[in-house]
């Protein structure tokens, strides 16, 4: 985002929460005293521990894979067509419940030491929108490997990218398969190792981002299906306006879509309940996927997948207070139609 806007979003985030950025400036964000004076406040939502306090603060931050100019490289808003009647959103909507024949919405995956959460949240949506739009019939579960490390008009790979151009590639240039980490699945798994969060685990320790995997043009061994034709491309890539009704309607009827917003040190620590931001400072733009809506207790939410694996905040997933464009979650909605074979 850019710095105007980044501006304007801790502008807004600090008068929504009333919280004083003076007041934690003294604490270290993955400390045991940040959980509890995040859990002293009362709030909307609980704190807990996500990642062990000895972890680099140049790891955390190198997570946040949304470019600084991302507000410039946005896709054209989407244009209702006249005449057509929008159907009244109900008050609550999960995608895992809505389409329970669809595997990938339920996934968490995992960016590892790379700050490529903007295609993560491309290409975990494009999977969902694959089976959903080909009623179950197709599932492919695209590369993130191959979006980070082939598209150049993306942005800088590990180092940040642009989600709408993700969705703009996978129009023009298709995507190909690729499980997680390890799992050899598809024709470019994943290069990023997860890493360990907690001190006592059997992952490799969290030690900054890496560099950008390059373009591989070519399928691991034992994929039968050559490079080229593994490519499955989108129909049209588009934006959503930030009226919270209008992402509901494009999620109720087309699936998940990728987000962007302003990460805050208190985030890190979030564990339950429905996240607004109360304590520190902006540490950089983050993509996810949104895939549903509902209250909690009165407040109204987004539901959301993170790219952290399952041991962060709850099981993978957060809420995050919606309709009042919490950290610029609203203000940046990346979407788009895949080509299916019709049934």
């Amino acid at each position: 985002m850019g710095l105007r806007l980044v501006a304007s979003l801790l502008a807004l985030c600090l008068y929504t929460s009333g919280a004083s950025i003076d007041e934690t400036k003294s604490l270290h964000p993955l400390s045991d005293d940040m959980i509890d004076y995040i859990n002293n406040l009362d709030t909307t939502w609980k704190a807990g521990r996500n990642f062990h306090e000895q972890i680099s603060m140049d790891y955390i931050k190198g997570l946040m894979g949304v470019h600084p100019e991302n507000d410039k490289n946005l896709l054209e808003e989407l244009v209702e067509e006249e005449g057509a009647a929008a159907a009244d959103p109900p008050e609550t909507f999960d995608s895992r419940e809505h389409w329970p024949n669809c595997p990938t919405i339920k996934e968490i995956r995992d960016q590892g030491s790379c700050g490529s959460c903007w295609a993560f949240g491309a290409v975990e949506a494009m999977s969902d929108r694959v089976c959903i739009h080909s009623q179950g019939k197709e599932n492919f579960h695209f590369s993130a490997e191959d979006l980070v490390s082939c598209c150049r008009l993306c942005g800088f790979g590990c180092s940040g990218g642009f989600p709408g151009m993700a969705w703009r590639h996978w129009v023009h240039n298709g995507i190909v398969s690729g499980g997680q980490y390890g799992t050899k699945q598809g024709c470019v798994p994943y290069a990023f190792q997860p890493c360990e969060h907690h001190i006592n685990g059997t992952r490799p320790a969290c030690n900054g981002v890496g560099p950008t995997p390059k373009c591989a043009k070519s399928c691991e061994a034992g994929y039968t299906v050559p490079y080229k034709k593994d490519k499955h491309y989108g129909l049209k890539a588009y934006s959503i306006g930030k009226s919270p009704d209008k992402i509901r309607t494009e999620i109720m009827n087309n699936g998940p879509v990728e987000g962007a917003f302003t990460v805050y040190e208190d985030f890190i620590q979030y564990k339950s309940g429905v996240y607004k931001h109360v304590a520190g400072k902006a540490l950089g733009g983050h993509a996810i996927r949104i895939l549903g809506w509902g209250v909690e207790n009165g407040t109204p939410y987004w539901l959301v997948a993170n790219s952290w694996n399952t041991d962060w905040g709850d099981n993978g997933f957060f809420k995050i207070l919606r309709g009042s464009d919490e950290c610029g979650i609203e203000g940046s909605i990346s979407a788009g139609l895949p080509k299916v074979t019709k049934h």
